[in-house]
């Protein structure tokens, strides 16, 4: 039995016809960094309290929490949420104690020094509250004593 005509003739279009074309894939743009006063989040940041002494450090795969008269704790860090003037991360240390951080686009005294931090942080750690500021490390680490808390190749040259 010989196919029908019609189903040769298709099947000679078909060998015939050119490949279709792979969809071209466009370069994948980079997610811009998460911002919140200047600060990039992506980054180490630092965020510090007094009455009681504590500290966070967020080095960009964890978060270290530590104090005076605290042990030290541990747990992966999230990338933040930010809406608006707000950005906040929530984790579980190692040790099961849930830390939640929000952090606030305004300006903050740590209460001890002349020091003004980009950000003012709210964090709780358990059922306990702590307030503080924060700022990146390298602008914590490089700040002087008084003034604004910035990176150097953020701040303004002096006139």
């Amino acid at each position: 039995m010989r196919p029908p005509v019609a189903a040769v003739a298709v099947l000679v279009l078909a060998a015939c016809s050119p490949e279709p074309e792979a969809p071209v894939e466009s370069p994948l743009t980079p997610e811009p960094a998460p911002t919140l006063a200047g600060v990039d989040l992506s980054r180490p940041v630092r965020l510090l309290g007094t009455e009681p002494f504590w500290g966070i450090d967020l080095t960009g795969g964890e978060v270290v929490y530590s104090g005076v008269d605290r042990p030290e704790q541990r747990g992966p860090q999230p990338k933040p949420t930010i809406q608006g003037t707000v950005a906040t991360l929530e984790t579980t240390t190692t040790a099961g104690t849930p830390i939640a951080i929000t952090l606030t686009a305004t300006e903050c005294s740590d209460g001890m020094s002349d020091r003004t931090y980009p950000l003012t942080a709210l964090v709780k750690v358990g059922e306990e509250s702590l307030m503080g500021c924060a700022a990146s490390t390298a602008a914590i680490m490089s700040a002087g004593e008084s003034g604004p808390v910035v990176e150097q190749s953020a701040a303004q040259p002096a006139a």
